[in-house]
């Protein structure tokens, strides 16, 4: 089995609602998904009630879109040919496709299905497109193989300088795919024009 049957589930699920039994609470959002059930999303609060003993992620948001920590999912799937991200010092890849509009001319790597560019020599932007991978050509696969567990930086798909750069732009909330800006900042106080009389 080249695929886990939670998978599918999870990158169909709509994450990031107001939980209907604990809206009210908190922590009632919806970003968690249990791999047991593979039903639905479910906020914290159901998490403890319902899902106390069985493997859970949590899914965070980064740009609108939907992530998970590489150190979550990394025990259950064989995320190699994933392109991550580093987020709020933390390793992250996305769980679907995020629409590009426009390719670079300097690009030298894309995705396999959308045709996004990435940052290294890798296959795939998500878990989803490598999904796709998998049924168009076989010849990927989700399995974690016990062999090789130790997953080598180029396939992880960082370098400690790309790392750096993604870490600090993030901090400044940006999305780690746009380039900074050249924008310059103002020396000195402002002043303002004194009042009219």
């Amino acid at each position: 089995m080249l695929v886990p049957p939670w998978l599918k589930p999870l990158l169909n699920t709509s994450f990031f609602n107001v939980c209907r039994i604990h809206g009210d609470a908190a922590r009632s959002e919806c970003n968690m998904f249990c791999l047991d059930c593979n039903v639905d999303a479910f906020c914290f609060y159901c998490r403890s009630s319902r899902h106390k003993d069985h493997q859970v992620i949590q899914i965070r948001r980064s740009s609108y879109h939907d992530v998970v920590r590489v150190g979550e999912i990394q025990k259950m799937l064989d995320i190699s040919g994933v392109q991550t991200y580093v987020i709020n010092s933390a390793r992250v890849l996305f769980l679907n496709e995020r629409p590009q509009q426009k390719i670079g001319k300097a690009v030298s790597y894309i995705c396999e299905i959308c045709g996004r560019s990435l940052l290294d020599h890798v296959r795939f932007c998500s878990l989803g497109c490598k999904l796709v991978g998998i049924k168009i050509n076989g010849n990927a696969s989700f399995v974690i193989d016990a062999n090789n567990k130790e997953v080598s930086t180029m396939e992880e798909g960082m370098s400690r300088q790309q790392e750096e750069e993604l870490r600090e732009g993030s901090q400044q909330g940006m999305d780690p795919t746009t380039p900074p800006s050249n924008s310059r900042r103002r020396k000195g106080i402002p002043h303002r024009a004194p009042f009219g009389s």
